[in-house]
This record gives C-alpha cells, structure tokens and sequence, in this order.
C-alpha cells in the first residue's frame, strides 16, 4: 500500500512508495516479489507465451482450482517494546513521512459489502477474512447488503481503475462509495486522509478481471488499511504493511496491530503522545508473550534507500539506471550495516536485475539474500523466494538434487502462507527435477497439483501455460 494522490501511482508490482502531495488516497503496488525463475529477463508486464513444450497438461486440468483452509497465522515474535514504536509509526505516519495529527479509526459495529461485478471468489475470500478479523482481531466487522455500509468494495475492471490512477492495482479511499464520484471527489477535503478526524465511510476499488490471488491480496491489504495503519515501513520482516509485498495476506502480526488499534483505551483524536501512554499495556494484554523477548530496535529505512529501490524495480526505467540504483541500494544496507530482510531484499533485487546479463553474478546474490534471510526471525516466507530462484539455477545446472533440497522444505511455507502462484511455482520446480531423476511418476503428480494451485495464483489459462514452459525450459535436456 502507498499513499498518493492524481499526480502519481504504482507502476508495476515491483514499484514502491509514491507520493502525491495532497496524500488523497491509498493504492496497492501493481507489483510483489515475482514468481520469475527462468535464467532470462523477467518482464514487469504480461508473461509472453515461450516456444511450446510437448508434456503440458491438457485444458480440463487447468479448470481445477484449489482453495486454501483455514489461516494458521504465526504469531509475532519479537518484542512488544519495538511493536509499541512499529505501532505509533504505522498510525502517525504517511508514507512520504509526513505525520498525522491525530488517531483515527471506525467507532462501533462496522459493515461491509461488495458491489460491481466481482470474481466468484472475492465474497468467499472476504468472509473468511472478516472471520479472521472478528476472531484474531476482536473488530466487530461483518458483511452486509446495505448500501448503508462503512465500507463499501466495488468490483471494476483494471482499465477502470487505472483511469482514474494509472497502473494502481486497487485502492481504498475516504467518504465515498462508488469509483463514479471518485475524480470529482478526490480534489475535496473530504478524502484527504491527512485531514480525517474519524472513519465513517470508506470505499475500496478492486480489479474484476484479475486472478483470484491477486483480487484477495488486494482485499487483505485494503480491508487492513482502511481499518487501521496508514503507513508501510520497510523494517517490517513479518507483515503486509511493508512495501516489499512479500506478505500478501494478514500475518499474526498485523493482526496484532489491528486488535490493538480497536483497544477500548483508544479513541479518534487521540494525540500520538496520547497513544504512545496507552500501547505498552495495550500490547502487554493482548501479546503478554513479547514483553520477556529481547528489542531489537531496527533502525529507521533511508528515503535514499527507498528511492534507490524504487528506481531499480518501478516502470520507465532502463536497464543500466536499474542496475546502477540497485547497487546504491546495496551500498546503503551494507553501509548502514543491516543484516536483515532489507539487506538480504537489496541482493535479491540486485539479483533480479542481473538476471539475464549476468547469470552466475545473480545467483550469488540470491545466495546472499538466501543466507541473510535465513538469520532474520519471520523472514521464512521471503526465504522461499530466494529458494525458487536458487532452485531454478539448480535445474539449470542440470543438479535435481540440489533444487530439490532447496525446494522441499519451502513447499510447506508456501501453503502457510496461503501464497498459491509461489506453491505452484515451487511444485513446478519439484516436477521438473523429479523428471531430471527420473522420476515421472512422482513429477507427474506434483506437476498437476501445481496447476490447481496455479488457477487460483495465476488465473487464466495461457498464463499457465506460459509458467508450465517457462520452466520445463529450463532444464538443460530441453
């Protein structure tokens, strides 16, 4: 998520913060980590379909979609002195670092609906997730047709959205509740989340025409933040309030955040001073586990870093500047002396980019991410990112068993972490090397079961496709 208003917005979904100067409305990155693991150029646009390979799965396979169960969120982990900080920069802070004056949030039960025309799967997706706000959260929050709704999440196409914000993927913004009043309405105080008081009325704008993954990640960002925390911070390893986009549905941490944002003791109009005398019970009650853990007191993200970052991964820039800012960016981290996730980002990044240009230069620095993340509590789900580039290296090099041991383990983080388009990578990955032992059988199974995965990660049926051969690509026997 990032706050911005008519004169700028997210490119693609490795873009990050944006910021307009009237700070409107909020919008949610048209780009994450990617699930991109052939040794070639990873395009930020739409997947081309590659030279076709004979063994790909017939057209009934690719209708079987899977859904995940129940959420097992793991719970934070780290000290309730560092989330007291982490909360009062998330709640009075905007993303261009501009403070807030004062607390604000919905007082009482809070409704939701959905208008437009949204994919089957959004109103399930949204009941499971006003279950986990009502149950993990304690926010009486609960779905309804009134157009008297709080919140109101209307169902458009992405042209639709990206007219009125080009390249925005979805966005939440205040006292209106259609997308029609959205361009008279966005040049009024009214909507100007730096002067809200309170929450009343709030719409969020999701695609209609996405993959399933992609429409709930976009619910789960924007449903938190037109709850609560207006802010991302990069020092977050644990959470979707965090511009990597690692997390894409709630974690225990934001969950945390929220029910301490609805906290009795806490009020609209509330001063940060105010807040700042209140959370430390507030988190002692709600996480008593955090108050024995050690502070790690991360220290604060660089704009020059973010900058840096920005330029390498957003839209309009060419090769050689990205490349250049990604080296800026991890000169700061090493400067700074991080060895956290945003380090172990700043070479996975790096790596990215280098990709096509210098394979063996990449697959160190995907080797370095892997080992700082590796070291940074709650950094397993960024982890299984570094491990499918890693693994796709593996197959490349014509070393199953090597990918395997990378791949294996990162399976069941995956499904933990309700991340369908990086599980259907990962048993991609698995097939092939199955294949590479020669193992058919088993690569057999893994390969449809990933597509199951892939109808819900990666939706249409040509992009599928376009994943199945783009890495049965990559071993060396093709």
């Amino acid at each position: 998520m990032s706050l911005i208003d008519q004169t700028g917005s997210k490119t693609d979904r490795w873009s990050v913060s944006s910021v307009g100067q009237a700070l409107r409305n909020t919008v949610r990155k048209v780009w994450m980590i990617p699930v991109c693991v052939a040794l070639v150029a990873c395009d930020t646009g739409a997947p081309q379909e590659p030279a076709t390979r004979a063994a790909v799965p017939d057209t009934k396979s690719l209708r079987a979609m899977k859904t995940f169960g129940p959420t097992r969120p793991s719970p934070p982990m780290r000290s309730n002195r560092d989330m007291t900080r982490d909360f009062l920069d998330l709640a009075f802070s905007l993303e261009s670092g501009r403070d807030l004056n004062v607390f604000t949030r919905f007082e009482g039960p809070i409704t939701v609906r959905v208008t437009g025309t949204p994919v089957p799967t959004l109103v399930s997706d949204l009941d499971r997730l006003l279950a986990r706000l009502r149950n993990e959260a304690g926010i009486n929050v609960r779905r309804t047709n009134s157009s008297q709704a709080n919140i109101t999440i209307e169902a458009v196409t992405r042209a639709q959205i990206q007219r009125q914000l080009p390249k925005a993927a979805c966005f939440v913004v205040p006292n209106i509740d259609k997308l029609s009043d959205y361009r008279r309405a966005k040049h009024n105080k009214a909507t100007n989340w730096g002067l809200l008081e309170k929450r009343e009325k709030l719409a969020i704008f999701l695609p209609s025409d996405s993959s399933p993954q992609e429409v709930r990640d976009c619910l789960h960002e924007e449903l938190a933040q037109a709850l609560g925390p207006l802010n991302d911070l990069y020092r977050l390893p644990d959470s979707v309030f965090n511009d990597d986009n690692v997390h894409t549905i709630l974690t225990g941490f934001d969950m945390l955040m929220l029910r301490a944002y609805y906290a009795p003791e806490l009020r609209n109009g509330m001063s940060r001073g105010e807040v700042a005398a209140r959370i430390p019970g507030i988190l002692a009650r709600y996480n008593p586990r955090g108050q024995n853990i050690a502070a790690r007191y991360p220290s604060a993200t660089p704009r020059s870093w973010v900058k840096d970052i920005q330029t390498a991964l957003g839209p309009g820039t060419r090769p050689a500047q990205r490349e250049k800012a990604a080296q800026n960016a991890l000169r700061t981290a090493e400067k700074a002396g991080w060895t956290d996730h945003r380090r172990a980002f700043s070479h996975f990044a790096l790596g990215r980019i280098t990709q096509s240009s210098n394979t063996a230069f990449a697959k160190q620095q995907f080797q370095i991410a892997n080992r700082f993340y590796s070291q940074t509590p709650g950094a397993e789900l960024h982890r299984a990112y570094s491990a499918s580039q890693l693994a796709a290296h593996a197959i490349n090099e014509g070393n199953a068993k090597a990918a395997l041991s990378l791949v294996n383990p990162q399976i069941p983080v995956a499904k933990r972490y309700e991340n369908a388009s990086l599980l259907a990578t990962l048993l991609l990955l698995q097939a092939e090397a199955m294949d590479m032992q020669g193992r058919a059988t088993e690569a057999h199974a893994a390969r449809l079961d990933s597509i199951g995965w892939a109808r819900y990660g990666f939706g249409a049926d040509w992009v599928i496709r376009a994943k199945l051969r783009e890495i049965s690509a990559l071993s060396p026997r093709q």
